[in-house]
Parts: C-alpha cells; sequence; structure tokens
C-alpha cells in the first residue's frame, strides 16, 4: 500500500493534466527523491519480471517489456533534469549530489546485469530466426549495444571498475555545470558614469538600469549573460571596461575560488579515457565516434583539416580589414587584441552594408518574431500552433501551446521559456518532458510535449522584447530541434525524434537558419514594433549582403572548438599538464586573434564536458555542411515549397533514429552531401 508521502506525490500517478502534461503546479522539491526512489524499484521489479520468464527470449518478451521499463523513473528524472538546467535553485542542486550517484549506480546495476544481458544477447544471436522489421532490428541493435557500450562483457573486477568511474563522472558533470552557472550568476560589471557606456544603444543602457535596480544597485549593471554581455562588446567605445567584461567571461571558472573547474577538466577527461580504454577502445573519441555517422577521429579531422585550408586564407583577409579599420582610427601602433574584434568588426560591418543589431531590433519584436516562426511552420507542413493557459508550466516566463496536425489532429505540446533567470543556464536548447511512441498492441500514437529554451533580450518598462539577428536565428535553430521532436513518429521511443546520431541531430535545426536571410520569410513577420512599418527591402537586401560577413573568421572558431575537443578525446595518457596551455597548442591553427595565457575556455565549455557533444563538438560543422546542400533543394524548387517540406518530414524529422541516417539523407536529397554547397553559401567558392 502506498504510503501518504506517496499518495500526495504528483509523479505516482497518471497525471490529470490537459493531454497529461507535467502537473508544474503541484509538484514540489520533496517530490523528487521519493517519486525517483520509487522508481527505481519498480524498474527492477520490471526488470526481474523479464529475467524470470521461463520461456526462450524473443524479441516481444525480451526487448519490448526493456524499452518499456523505468517510466516512473522516466517521469520523475525526466523533470528534475530538465529543471536543473532551466529553473535551478540551492535545494534542487544539494538534491542532484544525493540522486546523481543512486541514478548512477542503478542505471549501472542494469547495465551490468548478468542476467538480463543474456537473454539481450540471445535475441541478438538469435534475430534470424524472428521475423523482425527493420525499425525492430535497429531497436534490437540499439540495446544490444547500448549494453555492450556499458559494460555488459567486462569481467566482475572490470564491472566494479566500469561503476566506480561512472559514478565519478556524473558527479563531475554535476559540479562543473554548478561551478559554470553560480560563477556566470556571482559576476557583475557595475558602471556609475553614464559617458563611459558611450557607443552603447539605448536598450542595453536600460537593460543594464533595469539589472541594477533588480540588484539594488546604483548605476547600470553588466552581466556574462549574452543578452547583457554580446552588446556591450560590440558598441561599448570605452576599451578598458570592455577588456575587463571580456576577461571576466574568458577566465570563468580560472579563479582561486570554490568554483574552479580546472581539475575538473582533468578529472574528467582522465575518467572517460579510463572508461573507453576499460571498455577496450584506445581513447574516448573512438568509443564516442562508432555510434556517429562520422565514425572514427580521422573523418573528424578529414573535415575540420577542409574547413581550415578553404577558410583560413579568407579569415586572415577579414582579419586584416578589420584590423586596418582599427589603425585607421587608433594609429599605426594599434595592436587588434580579443576584446576589440567585435567592436572594429561592428563599424566596418556598419561602413560597408550600413547595417546593425539596433538598426534591426524594432522589426523583431519577440511576439512577432514567434508568428513568424510558428507560420513558417504552418507555410511548410500546415500545423497550427494555439496557445493553452490551462497547461501548467514551471515558471511565469513559459508559455504552453497545443499543436495540431494539418488534418486537425493533436501532434505536440510546445513550451517556449525565452528570458535569463538566476535558475537557468546560459544557451539555448531543445529539450523533452515526454517522448513519441506507439502502443503495437492499441495502436495509439502517444504523442510528445517538447521544450525550447533560451535567453533572449528581456523586455523593459519603456519596450518590449526586441530581438537581435543573431537572436532570430537562435530561434529558428532550437524550433528546428523542436519540429524534430513534435514530428517524430516511431513504434519505439528510444528511437524516437532526436534520438539519432549526434552528428544527425543538428540538420534539423540548422537548416531552419536558412530561412533567416529568405526575403519572402522576413516579410511574413518582421513589422516595426511602433509604426507597423514591413520591414524595407533594402534592408532586407543588406541583412542578405551581410550574411557572409566575417563568416570565415565564424568558420574557424567553430573549427577551433572542434580542435580542441577532439584534442581533449583522442588522449590515450592520463592528462599531467596546465589545461591552459594545453587548450591554446590544441587550437593554434584556427586561431587568428592573439591568445592570452590566462583565458581558458575549456573549464566552461559546456558542451564537450557536461553535455553530450565530447568528441562531438565537430558536428555543428558536419551537420553546416549537410543543412547547405540540404537547403539548396528548397531554394531550388522555392523556400515554401510543400512537396519539399513533405519529403523532408517524412524522411528527416519523423523516422528518429529508425533507418541510418546517411540512408535517411539520400531519400530527401537524392545523393550524398559534399562541401560545396556549403563553400557556395559562404561566398568562399564561386
Amino acid at each position: 500500500m502506498m504510503n501518504m508521502i506517496q499518495a500526495q506525490n504528483p509523479f505516482m500517478e497518471a497525471y490529470n493534466t490537459p493531454h497529461g502534461t507535467a502537473p508544474f503546479d503541484k509538484i514540489k522539491t520533496e517530490h523528487f527523491e521519493p517519486a525517483i526512489r520509487e522508481g527505481m524499484k519498480r524498474q527492477n521489479d520490471e526488470i526481474d519480471a523479464i529475467i524470470k520468464n521461463p520461456e526462450a527470449p524473443t524479441f516481444n518478451n525480451t526487448i519490448v517489456p526493456y524499452e518499456k521499463s523505468g517510466e516512473l523513473l522516466s517521469r520523475a528524472s525526466t523533470v528534475f533534469g530538465n529543471l536543473m538546467s532551466a529553473e535551478t535553485n540551492d535545494e534542487l542542486q544539494a538534491l542532484a549530489k544525493v540522486l546523481m550517484p543512486l541514478l548512477s549506480e542503478h542505471g549501472n546495476n542494469i547495465g551490468l546485469n548478468e542476467e538480463l544481458f543474456a537473454r539481450i544477447k540471445a535475441v541478438y544471436d538469435n534475430q534470424e530466426q524472428e521475423n523482425l522489421t527493420p525499425e525492430q532490428k535497429m531497436l534490437l541493435e540499439k540495446t544490444y549495444k547500448g549494453f555492450t557500450r556499458n559494460g555488459a562483457n567486462l569481467s566482475d573486477e572490470a564491472k566494479k571498475e566500469y561503476r566506480a568511474l561512472s559514478q565519478k563522472r556524473s558527479m563531475l558533470t554535476l559540479q562543473f555545470n554548478e561551478n559554470n552557472l553560480k560563477e556566470t550568476n556571482s559576476y557583475q560589471l557595475v558602471v556609475t558614469d553614464k559617458k563611459r557606456l558611450a557607443g552603447l544603444p539605448e536598450s542595453a543602457i536600460e537593460a543594464a538600469a533595469e539589472t541594477a535596480k533588480e540588484k539594488g544597485v546604483k548605476g547600470w549593471v553588466f552581466t556574462l549573460h549574452a543578452p547583457s554581455y554580446v552588446p556591450f562588446m560590440t558598441y561599448v567605445k570605452d576599451r578598458d571596461l570592455r577588456c575587463q567584461l571580456y576577461m571576466a567571461y574568458n577566465t570563468k571558472c580560472t579563479h582561486d575560488n570554490e568554483y574552479n573547474n580546472l581539475d575538473i577538466v582533468k578529472d574528467l577527461v582522465d575518467t572517460r579515457m579510463a572508461t573507453a580504454q576499460l571498455l577496450g577502445y584506445k581513447n574516448y573519441a573512438e568509443y564516442s565516434l562508432e555510434r556517429r555517422m562520422a565514425q572514427n577521429s580521422d573523418a573528424v579531422y578529414n573535415l575540420l583539416n577542409q574547413l581550415l585550408d578553404a577558410y583560413t586564407p579568407v579569415a586572415q583577409k577579414e582579419f586584416a580589414e578589420v584590423e586596418a579599420l582599427a589603425k585607421s582610427k587608433e594609429g599605426e601602433g594599434f595592436v587588434l587584441m580579443p576584446w576589440d574584434w567585435s567592436y572594429y568588426s561592428q563599424q566596418l560591418k556598419d561602413k560597408k552594408y550600413s547595417i546593425d543589431d539596433e538598426l534591426l531590433r524594432p522589426y523583431f519584436e519577440l511576439s512577432k518574431v514567434k508568428e513568424g516562426v510558428f507560420g513558417l511552420a504552418t507555410k511548410l507542413y500546415g500545423i497550427t500552433f494555439k496557445k493553452n493557459n490551462e497547461i501548467p508550466v514551471y515558471h511565469p516566463d513559459v508559455d504552453a501551446y497545443e499543436v495540431m496536425d494539418k488534418d486537425g489532429q493533436f501532434l505536440a505540446v510546445l513550451y517556449t521559456d525565452f528570458h535569463p533567470r538566476a535558475g537557468k543556464r546560459s544557451g539555448a536548447w531543445m529539450t523533452s518532458y515526454k517522448g513519441q511512441w506507439i502502443d503495437p498492441e492499441t495502436g495509439e500514437n502517444s504523442r510528445p510535449h517538447v521544450s525550447l529554451v533560451m535567453n533572449f533580450t528581456k523586455p523593459t518598462k519603456g519596450k518590449p522584447a526586441l530581438l537581435t539577428f543573431d537572436e532570430v536565428e537562435t530561434f529558428l535553430h532550437e524550433f528546428g530541434h523542436g519540429l524534430h521532436g513534435m514530428f517524430a513518429n516511431t513504434t519505439y521511443e528510444s528511437l524516437s525524434g532526436t534520438s539519432v546520431y549526434w552528428d544527425f541531430v543538428e540538420l534539423p535545426s540548422q537548416i531552419m537558419e536558412n530561412f533567416a536571410t529568405e526575403k519572402e520569410f522576413l516579410h511574413t513577420f518582421a513589422r516595426h514594433y511602433q509604426t507597423g512599418e514591413l520591414i524595407p527591402d533594402e534592408l532586407v537586401q543588406r541583412i542578405i549582403d551581410s550574411s557572409n560577413f566575417n563568416a570565415a573568421y565564424a568558420c574557424l572558431r567553430q573549427v577551433s572548438f572542434g580542435l580542441l575537443d577532439m584534442a581533449w578525446y583522442t588522449r590515450t595518457e592520463p592528462f599531467q599538464g596546465d589545461v591552459r596551455i594545453y587548450e591554446k597548442e590544441a587550437w593554434k591553427r584556427a586561431q587568428i586573434l592573439p591568445q592570452l595565457k590566462e583565458t581558458c575556455m575549456s573549464t566552461q565549455f559546456s558542451h564537450i564536458f557536461s553535455g553530450g557533444y565530447a568528441a562531438g563538438y565537430y558536428s555543428y560543422k558536419w551537420a553546416e555542411v549537410l543543412d547547405a546542400d540540404a537547403f539548396s533543394l528548397f531554394k531550388e524548387k522555392g523556400i515554401f515549397n510543400p512537396e519539399v517540406a513533405t519529403s523532408f518530414r517524412e524522411n528527416i524529422l519523423s523516422k528518429g533514429g529508425t533507418v541510418a541516417p546517411m540512408e535517411l539523407y539520400k531519400r530527401f536529397r537524392g545523393q550524398e552531401p559534399t562541401i560545396d554547397a556549403l563553400l557556395i553559401r559562404n561566398g568562399i567558392k564561386k
């Protein structure tokens, strides 16, 4: 019988909410631990039932019940994990330190369960005797490989070591994230003399005044959150202040305080390397890339080197142009430093194209951008969005929408969460609160609940939220991930939506960014927030003309992150050196600006140290090759072409991980991609 705590715990039974959405209005911090502990217990019972089944192992009596196991645990831990990123607090972070080792141990108890693996292996070895569909074969392959890659074939002694490494890794990633968030939140640059803010647009000054008011400080407060940091670095004339903020941002988690991540970086790299080597791989990259389109380090380096060769000469010209402008203003002896780059680049961009974020912001009022992005999905796919205030949300900033398919059927729930706050980590991401699957017995299609989380410019007292062009692109990017989740249409949840190879997952997101420079799309929503005037054609043309401004420099920046990632994860010996020195050596081939010994990216590089991009950061550029090639078909047939959109939905967005990604790509595009479309789009190749 359930005790009183369980009876009052919203996780313990089916949610009585629209579409079975998470009842955020009822969930309290104290509900997580009992629900997660009970969820682990229930999953253990489900695993026992599989093991004790007296019948010979088959797909239906072993793989299917394993796939369905852990429903309560997944429900509670998904909400917990998502709130840790989007709306955390000291209580949740303290609880995470209790729960993460338990969850790690529970995962290992299942992954290293010899009797369960024996049944899974028997199904895998005898699969020819069953009449499995391609999707069932893919699930079987993924399940079997999941076990072998998590230590199922190890000796008893090695399994103990694997458990210890897993526990250590989960705690290190947790600490890395917590330090990064707290160091970001703890910093503020206070300016009391408005003259020192010369050059900064009024919108950014207003936002800084509001931040100062919130913090009870006189003057203007600037933070390390992107909506504050980026305009400051782009427009503030005072070089000393730019230097100060740049150094604060680029030395995050390196200081002699409790938020230092230098040792955590070393420990994480060594722990991942040791785990991979324990499993029989040369290094962590080899382990990670086995389940990627790239397959191996050689293919990754081949891509990065191709990009270096193609873009470096152009990036050097871009640097020389910005440097020449800076010297014309400051004198021949002026040395262009990293904190000068955004400032003088913007001046050059303005000189060449008469365009900047402040000129565009009035046309990108958030509610209108949202209408435009939702409207794009309606044009392409026929889906519609209706806000539903009855769906509970985890913060007042969050909106919840019902998404209906072109035939009027319910497709998904979509949450949007746009603005920075203390409990939210930096960056932008898509996540899910519930996946999609089809019940093979009833045919019922259980639809997904998707969330888009961003850190966009906030509204001020006098103005609504007005986005930069980059923020519009970010919205489109995350919305592309959202479509991948919302259009999911597979039988098994673990193959559904974004459950694809990591270097394929960015194709649906990055292809959407292409629309940002299309006049036909901009004309659907971009109106001046005060006058209602449609964005002028000549301004749109300036956006298009300037879209490749410093594109080579931007490419090398991404390549540098890819090189750094690969340098950390192709290691075969424990790391003994200085993290900052190693970093600078790793990415020096892709650096255009002077390097400073104090700065460090690794200590705040959440993607590769606490996210899923370890030995996978190259995938952004990999997917850019795919998206440039794929979007060229939209350009050829019409950017709103329904046949092309339908093909993209059916072949890419709805199939999840049920088919090998290159096969899906070829079904849509009719050929394998080449780097040429990207080079042409960026103006590198005519």
